[in-house]
C-alpha cells in the first residue's frame, strides 16, 4: 500500500520534469493533484482500510500530496522566470531612450474661477470666512427669517440626517449669522465660499450639489448704493469692463429690500440668444440689504448697524464666461471637457 504511494510520487515527479509550458503544467496538475488523481483518490478511500493501517497510510498520503504541491509551485515559478527571460530578450528596451513624459495635471475650471472670484473680492477688502456644510435647521432656516412652515422653504428642499434638526445646508447664507457671531462687534466684510446641497431634479441647469460664494458686509451707514457699486465693480472685473449691469426687485427672506443682479449676455451682447433665453440679460447674483431680523440674530443692533449680502455660483459664472451648455459637465470627469480650460 505504501509502495503504491511511492509509485504515484515517482511517476508524477518524472512527468513534471518533462513539462515545458503552462498548458502542460495545468494538465499535470489535473492528472496528479486534481480531484480524480491517484493520490487524492487514495486519501479519499482511507476509510476502506483496516483501522490499524489508516494512520500510517494517511500520514504518508499527505506527505506525498504536499511534496507534489511543492514541486508544482517550484515548476510554476521556473516557467514564469523562463517566460520573463524570453520576453526580455525578444523585446529588449533601449535604456538610453528618453522616458515618456508624465502629463501634468491642472486645476479644475471651477476651482480656477472660484480663485478668480476670491481674488476680486480680496482686492475689494473682503476676507474668506469658512462655514460648515452640515448645518442645523436653526441656522439654515430659522435665524435667516425662515420660520417653520414658511412657504419659502419649499424652494430649498434638502437632505436631512437621521436627526431632523441636522441637514446639509441649502445655501451658504447660514454663514452670515455664524460670521456675525464670530466677528461681532466689529464691522464685517467677508465672502463665504463652499458647497451646498438641494434635493431637486438633475438637469442641464441644476444639480443636487453645487458651489456658492456668499458675500456679507456689515457696518455703519451701509446702503443699497454700496451693494450696487460692489456688484457692478465685480461684474466688470470678472467679465470685462464693457459689461452692463441691471438690478431687478426680488424676494429673499433674509434680505430687505432684495434684488436680482443681471448682466448683459456675454455671448450675444444683449441682442438675445439661447443662453439668455432671448432676453439679452443673464442673472449673476441674488442680493439685498441684510434683514433687520438677521442682523439682530447675529448680535448686531439694526438701529445702529446695516449691511448687504449677496450670493452667486462659481459654476454659473463659469458657464457664462465660457458658454458651457450643461452644468453636469463639471461633475462628469470627462477629460475631453476638462482639457479645454
Amino acid at each position: 500500500m505504501l509502495e503504491q504511494l511511492d509509485t504515484f510520487q515517482s511517476e508524477a515527479s518524472a512527468a513534471l520534469e518533462g513539462v515545458q509550458n503552462e498548458d502542460a503544467l495545468r494538465a499535470w496538475y489535473t492528472a496528479h493533484l486534481g480531484k480524480k488523481s491517484p493520490v487524492l483518490t487514495f486519501l479519499g478511500d482511507l476509510g476502506k482500510l483496516p483501522k490499524e493501517e489508516r494512520p500510517a497510510a494517511g500520514k504518508r498520503g499527505n506527505e506525498v500530496k504536499r511534496a507534489l504541491e511543492a514541486a508544482y509551485a517550484a515548476k510554476e515559478e521556473a516557467l514564469r522566470r523562463a517566460a520573463l527571460e524570453r520576453s526580455l530578450k525578444a523585446e529588449a528596451y533601449d535604456v538610453t531612450l528618453p522616458g515618456r513624459p508624465v502629463q501634468a495635471g491642472r486645476l479644475h475650471v471651477t476651482t480656477v474661477e472660484m480663485r478668480r472670484i476670491t481674488a476680486i473680492f480680496a482686492e475689494m477688502g473682503f476676507q474668506v470666512f469658512r462655514s460648515r456644510e452640515v448645518e442645523s435647521d436653526l441656522y439654515n432656516f430659522q435665524l435667516l427669517n425662515f420660520p417653520p412652515d414658511h412657504p419659502a422653504r419649499e424652494m430649498q428642499d434638502t437632505f436631512y440626517t437621521t436627526n431632523p434638526e441636522v441637514l446639509l445646508r441649502t445655501h451658504t447664507s447660514p454663514g452670515q449669522v455664524r460670521a456675525m457671531e464670530a466677528l461681532r462687534p466689529n464691522p464685517i466684510r467677508v465672502i463665504l465660499p463652499g458647497m451646498c446641497y438641494r434635493f431637486e431634479q438633475i438637469t442641464a441647469r441644476s444639480e443636487i450639489m453645487f458651489l456658492q460664494v456668499e458675500g456679507l458686509a456689515v457696518g455703519h451707514h451701509i446702503t443699497l448704493t454700496d451693494l450696487k457699486g460692489t456688484m457692478i465693480d465685480f461684474a466688470r472685473r470678472m467679465y470685462g469692463e464693457e459689461r452692463k449691469v441691471r438690478f431687478r426687485g426680488s424676494y429673499f427672506p433674509f434680505t430687505e429690500p432684495s434684488v436680482e443682479v443681471d448682466m448683459d449676455c456675454i455671448l450675444c451682447h444683449g441682442a438675445g440668444c439661447r443662453m439668455c433665453k432671448n432676453t439679452g440679460w443673464l442673472e449673476i447674483s441674488g442680493a439685498g440689504m441684510v434683514h433687520p431680523t438677521v442682523l439682530r440674530n447675529g448680535g448686531y443692533d439694526p438701529a445702529k448697524w446695516s449691511g448687504f449680502a449677496f450670493g452667486m455660483g462659481p459654476q454659473r459664472a463659469t458657464i457664462l464666461k465660457y458658454g458651457i451648455d450643461d452644468i453636469r459637465h463639471f461633475w462628469a470627469n470627462d477629460l475631453r471637457f476638462l482639457e479645454q480650460f
